[in-house]
């Protein structure tokens, strides 16, 4: 599967005074759907972490095509774009509960080995997960 959704019901605290979600919110929400997208697989940013690699994010581009609401149901679409190597890209696209595109994403994260400080390969138990995705 190379598409996982999640559901986000906007809370009012990340809408701002037009009642519309902060722009800046939506990173957050696509750090939710690439961590359950992970999830999904039986994979986790946790236990990369505790094997020594981390996973920043190197690009991140944001397309807003109609606002979010306070309080509306939004389906997160995280797709995995490519096989990763050095880095892993994902795409988003964001809907509310009437099916309408409202955001469309995308983030591009690197692989570092948190002992040398450097970029690094995907882990090969990552690859051994994706690789049947793309086959």
């Amino acid at each position: 599967m190379l598409t996982h959704n999640i559901q986000i019901r906007v809370r009012y605290g990340e809408t701002d005074q037009m009642g519309y979600v902060y722009y800046g919110n939506y990173a957050q929400y696509f750090e939710m759907g690439r961590v359950e997208w992970l999830r999904n697989l039986g994979l986790s940013y946790k236990r990369m972490e505790d094997s020594g690699i981390m996973l920043p994010v190197l690009n991140l581009n944001i397309d807003y095509k109609n606002p979010a609401k306070y309080d509306d149901l939004l389906t997160l679409k995280t797709t995995l774009l490519k096989k990763p190597s050095v880095r892993i890209e994902f795409g988003f696209e964001v809907y509310n509960q009437n099916e309408e595109l409202l955001t469309i994403g995308y983030a591009s994260l690197v692989f570092i080995d948190m002992k040398r400080n450097r970029p690094t390969r995907a882990p090969d138990y990552i690859i051994k997960k994706v690789t049947p995705l793309f086959d």
